[in-house]
């Protein structure tokens, strides 16, 4: 299989389509990648449609919260099992930033995707990312209008030094 060249261009713009109409031309070439790209886009939207309300009403009140106790989710599990877990939920995550990554170029919900993504990896300073992204007021309200909808109450989040 050849490289398809780019041409040199004199602008950023002609740049942009000249690397726009190859990654068509290369899509127009693998439809099959395409089509399966555009699918899971519109499954991880309607998915997140539904899968999203149900978290957040189901999340612990004091989720952010530095001092609560540990989810019990996973007392009573055989190790191996709960190991098992944790390696596929991380697998699954990496493939949906992958696919975000994709989708942010192609049809889909991009940014969704990578941010449920992140979601389910383990990584250093995954807690302070997404305390930042829930302390951004629009978001913040949504997520307790949501919890309040269904009798839950609204989410506590810890002062802004405090977030071990």
């Amino acid at each position: 299989m050849s490289a398809v060249p780019i041409p040199v261009a004199a602008t950023v713009t002609d740049t942009l389509a000249a690397w726009f109409g190859t990654l068509t031309d290369w899509l127009g070439a693998h439809p099959w990648l395409f089509w399966s790209l555009v699918g899971l886009s519109v499954a991880t939207f309607v998915a997140s449609l539904v899968i999203l309300p149900i978290l957040v009403v189901r999340m612990r009140a004091d989720h952010f919260m530095p001092d609560r106790g540990p989810g019990d989710s996973w007392v009573g599990r055989h190790p191996v099992q709960a190991q098992l877990a944790v390696v596929l939920k991380n697998v699954l995550g990496v493939i949906l930033v992958i696919a975000g990554i994709a989708m942010l170029v192609l049809p889909g919900q991009g940014v969704l995707t990578i941010l449920i993504g992140i979601s389910l990896m383990n990584f250093p300073g995954k807690r302070r990312l997404e305390l930042a992204i829930v302390r951004i007021p629009a978001v913040h309200r949504g997520i307790d209008w949501m919890r309040a909808r269904y009798g839950q109450p609204p989410l506590e989040l810890p002062d802004d030094g405090d977030e071990r």
